[in-house]
């Protein structure tokens, strides 16, 4: 089966694609990466923007030498796109760019004025960059059902008990485990009527599906938005916060120093406007305009074709893999059942430990995953089936400092590019994996989260 011709269109587009491996036997194989939800390659269009650029970098604002003033347009023509990007404002939102989406979300939780009675209603399945920075106020969490799937009717639950307690609604726009894509905008709604704000992790979501915020006034309105750069094919560490512009005109920036004020004396500071005032230091000019080049480039795609490849080249994936011997897929294996989520495949192997899975895939067959809970512990304990004391067990032996077996799974993750041939490599070498039939000796680390090729010692092999 051939992939469709928007995966061949856009290999063409990118950087490194057609980089080779070397493997445990000595050959060469060209590189698969299905490893997108952790990072992306590089579009080709951001690499040559960069390379334009660069002869021109200078430190931003206030300098007056031609190489300052282009830098300054650049990084400041980068805060137009990425909230055009999102479909915001620019009259009452404001685009703060940072290191990505951890660094956004951590700088929302320390901005975002809370009540001391304050409730934020979050979800079982996010991310820690979107859990552990609201921990600070009562955090409250939605069920997900045995498949994953958001208990919708919870979320509802909770937004009655709490009320206008309740100050953010801040939930995964795709989940990075299962890659389901969520209601964002009926959440909003819902989370409005109660008179609290909604943030969207938009880190996986951005990638696979055209964001609106929609107008301010509207009920379904997105009011703050997290991304990264490198989950959208562009280097460099940037990330981006899309925000109303009043949430940070209130109290003060959480870094200060440079470029952040308007006026210092002795004993009062005058704060900068926005977005100068959250954005202390020296930028990072080239992240920004990696990931602004990025977002100008995905503005432009015919998203329904790009949505259709990826539905196309998931449900031919869940039909391959449902061969492999002992595989347990997680979240929706339906192919028919793909129009809410993203291009995320989690699966283990019985009896297979996840981490050298991983590991074999990886030196012998030339396929880029990622294994472990992929910063997402208590969703993944849910999907394995753990119980809370299987959690508090292993939470106080690796408190004591012993030895546990790390749960995990195996995550396939795609991209824009990839096609059905690399999938077909995949799956290939998970049936040799399932057989035995792999030659490495590999050597445990980590609790068995990683695994490496020695040998020096017994091989590690599959019961």
């Amino acid at each position: 089966m051939n992939a469709p011709s928007v995966a061949h269109d856009w290999r063409r587009e990118f950087a490194g694609l057609e980089m080779e491996a070397p493997l445990l036997d000595g050959r060469m194989a060209r590189f698969v990466n299905f490893d997108n939800a952790a990072s992306t390659p590089p579009l080709l269009k951001v690499v040559q923007a960069i390379e334009r650029f660069l002869p021109y970098y200078a430190a931003v604002h206030r300098g007056m030498g031609f190489k300052a003033r282009v830098s300054t347009k650049v990084y400041d023509d980068a805060h137009a796109t990425i909230a055009a990007f999102v479909g915001a404002s620019p009259d009452t939102n404001t685009v703060i760019i940072g290191k990505n989406t951890t660094d956004a979300i951590n700088k929302l939780a320390y901005r975002l004025p809370l009540a001391p009675d304050s409730v934020i209603v979050s979800t079982m399945m996010e991310h820690h960059s979107n859990d552990l920075p609201w921990r600070r106020a009562q955090l409250v969490r939605a069920r997900v059902g045995p498949d994953g799937r958001l208990d919708e009717d919870h979320v509802d639950d909770l937004l009655a008990q709490f009320g206008r307690r309740v100050a953010l609604v801040t939930i995964t726009g795709a989940s990075n485990v299962t890659g389901y894509v969520q209601p964002i905008h009926r959440l909003a709604r819902k989370a409005h009527a109660v008179g609290a704000k909604v943030l969207v992790d938009a880190a996986q979501l951005a990638p696979h599906r055209r964001i609106d915020v929609k107008p301010d006034d509207d009920p379904e309105h997105l009011d703050f938005v997290a991304l990264s750069a490198h989950k959208l094919y562009a280097p460099f560490g940037a990330g981006a916060l899309i925000g109303s512009r009043d949430a940070f005109l209130q109290g003060e920036p959480e870094y200060q120093g440079g470029g952040t004020i308007e006026v210092v004396t002795a004993d009062d500071v005058l704060w900068a406007d926005l977005p100068d005032r959250e954005e202390a230091g020296s930028p990072n000019v080239i992240g920004a305009l990696a990931l602004a080049t990025a977002a100008h480039t995905l503005i432009a795609l015919d998203h329904a074709r790009v949505q259709q490849h990826e539905a196309a080249l998931t449900a031919y994936a869940l039909q391959q893999l449902r061969a492999v011997p002992g595989i347990r897929l997680y979240g929706e294996t339906d192919p028919d059942r793909l129009a809410d989520r993203v291009g995320v495949i989690t699966f283990n192997l019985d009896r297979c430990p996840h981490g050298l899975v991983a590991a074999i895939l990886g030196y012998e067959g030339g396929v880029g995953v990622r294994n472990g809970c992929f910063c997402a512990q208590q969703y993944v304990a849910h999907l394995l089936g753990l119980t809370p004391a299987d959690e508090d067990r292993r939470f106080r032996a690796r408190q004591a400092g012993r030895d546990w077996p790390k749960p995990g799974m195996v995550r396939a993750s795609f991209g824009l590019y990839n096609t059905f041939d690399e999938v077909d490599t995949l799956v290939e070498m998970l049936g040799r994996i399932a057989r035995g039939e792999y030659r490495g000796v590999y050597e445990s680390r980590a609790n068995g989260a990683e695994y490496s090729p020695s040998p020096l010692l017994a091989r590690a092999a599959c019961p």
